[in-house]
């Protein structure tokens, strides 16, 4: 899956509040599904229930939550060049009439999405066992540094999606249902697929997979960060004056460090540096915390595929 999916991504999240999708696309994830992303990738590791992390007695999941239905339908860059009314034969019932639509789009990456019904299911009682969560899972049964854990699925009656894999992509509908008029026909499970140009993906999905998602992450507390990158700069400060006297050249040694970048990047070495047995399950609430998932967690979903 490569960079056209990036903007379907985006729009995602922001449309359903903070949902995802799967990736790779219409894969299942459910509450207490734990997953690392690697090249691009969510890669499934288990499931606090499944494995026995919490107890049976810890396990408290919500009913059904019926979502908002108008934001999960959208769409970007599309256009609707040509929508009407038009008439076929049938040797058996004769004339009819049916609905035909012509979608344009506009970018490669351009998209259409469409969802029925939309519901969740999440985990009730997170702040109730989220400390235990980062102690088992860092210290007493894994040594995770990067973990992601879903705390609310999502599924739908159906789901339609189309993305364009080039610039002026076109999908060409139909519909003999004599309910839609001239209304979007795109999604509805009697429309016909007359042709297509440049459509990279195009799938309905009539199973209520729960294939959306919301998640916590494992990051490092802030101050510990602040303190780590605070404490490299004044140490590396007068690096140079001893890389001449030790190495006895003449080599330009100057290194100019940037806190902006370090701080986008500490979190993944800190950790590395850290003394041995400074960090253990007594500790480990200093080190680590919950976030939500954000917009830099699409990026990582794409990172493998450069800029």
């Amino acid at each position: 899956m490569d960079l056209i999916y990036k903007n379907y991504y985006r729009h995602f999240y922001l449309k359903t509040g903070g949902f995802l999708p799967t990736k790779p696309l219409n894969k299942n994830l459910f509450p207490g599904d734990y997953f690392q992303i690697k090249n691009g990738t969510i890669t499934l590791l288990g499931n606090l229930y499944r494995n026995g992390i919490l107890s049976p007695d810890e396990v408290n999941l919500s009913p059904v939550i019926k979502l908002n239905p108008s934001s999960w339908s959208f769409s970007d860059g599309i256009s609707k060049p040509y929508s009407g009314r038009g008439f076929g034969n049938s040797a058996i019932e004769g004339q009819f009439e049916f609905s035909k639509q012509v979608l344009a789009f506009a970018n490669k990456g351009s998209f259409i999405f469409r969802a029925a019904e939309p519901e969740s299911m999440k985990i009730e009682n997170w702040n109730d066992i989220q400390q235990q969560l980062i102690i088992k899972l860092t210290q007493t049964i894994f040594s995770f540094r990067e973990l992601y854990i879903v705390t609310e699925s999502a599924t739908a009656a159906n789901t339609t999606l189309a993305v364009a894999g080039e610039v002026n992509a076109e999908l060409e509908l139909a519909s003999d249902s004599e309910n839609f008029g001239l209304v979007d026909i795109f999604g509805h499970d009697n429309t016909k697929t007359i042709q297509s140009k440049d459509i990279d993906y195009y799938h309905r999905e009539t199973k209520k997979k729960p294939a959306y998602f919301k998640a916590k992450k494992l990051v490092v507390q802030d101050d510990k960060l602040t303190y780590f990158i605070s404490d490299f700069l004044n140490k590396t400060y007068n690096s140079s004056q001893w890389t001449d006297t030790f190495f006895d050249s003449n080599f330009h040694n100057d290194i100019d460090y940037s806190s902006q970048m370090m701080m986008q990047n500490a979190q993944g070495y800190f950790l590395d540096m850290l003394q041995s047995g400074e960090l253990n399950p007594n500790t480990a609430l200093l080190y680590f915390k919950w976030a939500d998932t954000t917009l830099d967690d699409v990026e990582k979903l794409f990172e493998s595929y450069g800029n």
